[in-house]
């Protein structure tokens, strides 16, 4: 397995991309009620994957490291270009955002967990936020309290709860 930045232009990449973007959003909504499941599966749509793309786009145009990919070995799903995980780190011009650099997402496809690539890629979003000029020298990271598998990730890895995020439907 190879630990590399995401490639705009590689062939099958974005689809890669997507697959396990898609999966880490069903995911997220499995760690609720019904409803939570529903409104997570109610997001997929193509247009909210185009959105997401260009995201992806925009972002690593700023800093190509800001996606590192867990790609397999070639041929490894039928010659398409597989992701194992990945981690997205926001560039440094939206760090103003939080006043620190911004964990956005990282995810491990559950065949590879418990093999050291989540620690891998943590490292790599830990690197890349060290390299940023920060209004604070802080990594942080929207976390559900209840997903207790996640929560002792980051605690492993020095995070700790600073502050809390509130939502309101709009």
């Amino acid at each position: 397995m190879e630990l590399r930045p995401y490639d705009l232009d590689g062939p099958g990449e974005a689809e890669a991309l997507w697959d396990c973007k898609r999966a880490f959003e069903r995911e997220l909504g499995a760690s609720g009620g019904e409803e939570k499941v529903e409104t997570y599966e109610g997001k997929l749509t193509e247009a909210y994957r185009e959105r997401y793309l260009d995201w992806v786009r925009r972002c690593v145009a700023d800093d190509p490291r800001c996606v590192t990919v867990a790609a397999l070995p070639p041929g490894a799903c039928g010659g398409a270009t597989a992701l194992a995980g990945y981690v997205f780190v926001l560039p440094e011009r939206l760090s103003m955002v939080w006043d620190a650099a911004v964990l956005n997402e990282i995810y491990v496809h559950p065949d590879n967990r418990g093999t050291g690539l989540a620690d891998q890629l943590m490292d790599a979003a830990v690197a890349l936020a060290r390299d940023q000029d920060l209004p604070l020298d802080r990594l942080v990271l929207d976390v559900d309290r209840e997903n207790e598998r996640a929560s002792a990730f980051y605690e492993r890895h020095g995070f700790e709860h600073w502050g809390e995020m509130v939502a309101r439907e709009l």
